[in-house]
Formats: C-alpha cells, sequence, structure tokens
C-alpha cells in the first residue's frame, strides 16, 4: 500500500522517530512499534492482507476508518482508498495514534 499521513507528526514519527510538538512524543518503544505497523501496512496489498495477523487486532471502525493495534494502550487509525481502473492502488490515509482506553 502507498502511505500517506494525514498530520505531519505522523510522517515525523515514521521518519526520524521524534516529532517536534512536544504535543505528540511518545516513549520510545511506543514510536519502533508505530514504525513497524507502518512498515506492516506498507507490505500490505489490500486489507484482507492484514487479517492474517492476530497481534494487529484489526477493527473495522465507524465511516470508513480502521484501526490495528500499536500496543496495550494505542492504536493506529486510517483510512483505505483504491484508485485506478486496471492498476488497484490501495492508498493508506493514517489519521491518527489513539490511546484506546480514553
Amino acid at each position: 500500500m502507498v502511505i500517506e499521513y494525514e498530520k505531519d507528526y505522523l510522517q515525523e514519527l515514521y521518519e526520524s522517530g521524534v516529532c517536534k510538538n512536544k504535543k505528540y512524543r511518545f516513549q520510545k518503544q511506543v514510536v519502533q512499534k508505530y514504525q513497524k505497523r507502518i512498515d506492516t501496512l506498507m507490505g500490505a496489498t489490500r486489507i484482507e492482507d492484514l487479517f492474517v495477523f492476530n497481534s494487529l487486532n484489526f477493527e473495522a471502525l465507524e465511516n470508513g476508518y480502521f484501526s490495528i493495534r500499536i500496543d496495550y494502550h494505542y492504536r493506529l487509525e486510517f483510512k483505505i482508498r483504491t484508485e485506478g481502473n486496471e492498476t488497484l492502488v490501495s492508498i493508506c490515509t493514517i489519521t491518527d495514534i489513539t490511546n484506546h482506553y480514553q
């Protein structure tokens, strides 16, 4: 899948592991797992590829959103759209990292 980031801090966290905005600073192990989850999404060619990973706890949310587990406390929320007639390109738009229990 092609990855797009809805918010700048999400791309910063993936590329450099840190974020300039103090509001979006996470523990090192959370960032490492986030980067690993993005790599997993990049490796998927279709949404069904994510179903086989039980550790992701893949969930369909409301309004076309999906989520996978980063760790026990955090979830990665995203949307998926497909473009192109002959060549299907799935584009995953990463929307947010949320605290699952708040």
